[in-house]
């Protein structure tokens, strides 16, 4: 494996892919756009960045990966945040064991260089001045530039590329001049139920029956509920009740209640009774609100000087 690489003078050292395992269950359709979405059809065509968006746990970075399996390349994966820089997306300088400046580059950049796949996990956690940095890889040009190594570095052309978007509301707004670059949106749901079965039993097979079904039937009504109970929050959940069960053989837990208890450990109380969170959650979104106006901002409801009262005021004199 290629561990650096010489770019106008400058030695780039370069990282490792990821080799965590990982199988896409079930959903082949959205796997089948991604990988259409890295192909690339006559000498003139370019691939696409697509974006990955759905609700945090749902196994954007795991279709991510498994579309790199799909293609045979090497994966890598670069966590966004609201403080990634942007030379943390390209080339960081590292002080060396000569105690010499060393250049290392990032899962992104490594991937570029070796022509494989990169998966930006949480995009949209990531600034503006980050996302400027890429706008040249993700048309037409396909490079970027590392002010800190003063180099500029062309893409492989087996260089792929996708972004994982969570639906949530503690991210950046992205710029349309970079969204207009991460084309098409593809859209991942819940799983089905036969689905969330074998993901559960793929990634805790040494679960029995009874605590499978629970989990499984809590999440599918979660789903059919619209709360934002994922996958993943199902599989720590009958992780952390598989353990309490073999914590204390002498006293073994009964496994309602182990589960129950780790549902309220992991998910909360709340998550006793989805009936009531989800009418909880359809409330505070507005579902029993009284529209409010302008003049609401700016006096209390019971005001005398509130614009409304007034008018009932006049209409009652009217009447009189």
């Amino acid at each position: 494996m290629q561990h650096h690489v010489d770019i106008d003078g400058i030695r780039l050292h370069l990282g490792h892919p990821d080799q965590s395992p990982g199988d896409w269950i079930g959903q082949r359709e959205i796997l089948k756009q991604l990988l259409a979405c890295w192909l690339v059809i006559d000498e003139k065509d370019l691939p696409l960045t697509p974006r990955l968006v759905g609700s945090p746990g749902i196994g954007k970075t795991t279709l991510g990966m498994a579309g790199a399996r799909a293609r045979d390349q090497e994966l890598y994966i670069f966590q966004c945040t609201a403080d990634t820089r942007p030379e943390d997306l390209l080339v960081t300088p590292v002080l060396a064991d000569s105690g010499k400046i060393q250049y290392q580059a990032s899962p992104l950049v490594t991937a570029m260089i070796r022509g494989g796949i990169c998966v930006l996990d949480e995009g949209n956690r990531m600034n503006e001045k980050s996302w400027a940095s890429l706008a040249p890889l993700l048309d037409y040009r396909r490079y970027v530039e590392s002010i800190v190594a003063g180099i500029t570095i062309k893409a492989h052309p087996e260089f792929r590329c996708a972004v994982t978007m969570n639906e949530d509301d503690s991210t950046f707004e992205i710029p349309d001049y970079i969204l207009s670059r991460l084309q098409p949106t593809l859209t991942l749901g819940y799983p089905n139920r036969q689905d969330e079965m074998a993901i559960l039993q793929y990634h805790l097979p040494f679960a029995d029956a009874e605590m499978l079904n629970l989990t499984v039937e809590f999440l599918q009504q979660s789903h059919e509920l619209k709360l934002d109970f994922s996958t993943r929050d199902g599989i720590n959940v009958l992780r952390y009740a598989l353990k309490r069960l073999a914590s204390d053989p002498e006293h073994p837990i009964a496994r309602d209640d182990a589960w129950r208890e780790a549902l309220e450990r992991c998910l909360g109380e709340e998550a006793l009774d989805l009936e009531s969170l989800a009418n909880r959650k359809r409330q505070s979104l507005g579902g029993n609100a009284v529209p409010m106006g302008l003049a609401d901002f700016f006096f209390d409801p019971g005001s005398p000087l509130h614009p409304d009262d007034l008018d009932d005021d006049e209409d009652d004199d009217e009447l009189m």
